[in-house]
């Protein structure tokens, strides 16, 4: 398979984010490499430079749409990896479903992620469904459809097609 060459890449200032936010320059990087705090400040810097829109809602079934209708699950990139499954499967007293992750994969284009580890430059990879059904038919992603950062990075970044 073609390796996979990376779709864009944003870039902060962390000086200038520490001031706006009258914080530290450690915990802007703290802030910005937690997964669940950077995808919301990450899809509207996407939507905005690619022209894209934000979901309607929070509760949505994905978080930005492309000009062409496709809707796009936007997730991050941790130094513990990265989960394809739904949101309402992560975290603490939550488990995967199989049903309703497959459920996931029938109602959205893809997945956009957001490589944050290395903030303030973040690598963003654009992955069509095609290859998380792909991934996970074969056992690549596991049990629960989550990976690790290396593996991410070293092999299914070089088979997405």
């Amino acid at each position: 398979m073609a390796k996979h060459n990376i779709n864009t890449t944003l870039t902060w200032n962390i000086e200038e984010l520490a001031k706006a936010l009258k914080i530290n320059k450690k915990d802007v990087v703290k802030y910005f490499t937690d997964g669940r705090r950077a995808s919301f400040i990450i899809e509207r810097r996407l939507a905005k430079r690619r022209g894209w829109k934000i979901a309607p809602s929070e509760n949505d079934s994905y978080d930005i749409i492309a000009p062409g209708g496709g809707k796009w699950e936007v997730r991050s990139l941790t130094d513990s990896g990265v989960y394809f499954t739904p949101s309402s499967q992560v975290g603490k007293g939550r488990k995967f479903s199989e049903p309703e992750f497959k459920k996931k994969l029938k109602s959205i284009s893809g997945y956009i992620v957001a490589n944050i580890t290395d903030f303030p430059k973040v690598t963003i990879y654009e992955i069509p469904v095609a290859n998380v059904k792909r991934w996970y038919n074969a056992g690549t992603l596991g049990v629960n459809a989550k990976v690790s950062k290396v593996k991410f990075l070293n092999e299914l970044c070089q088979d997405i097609i």
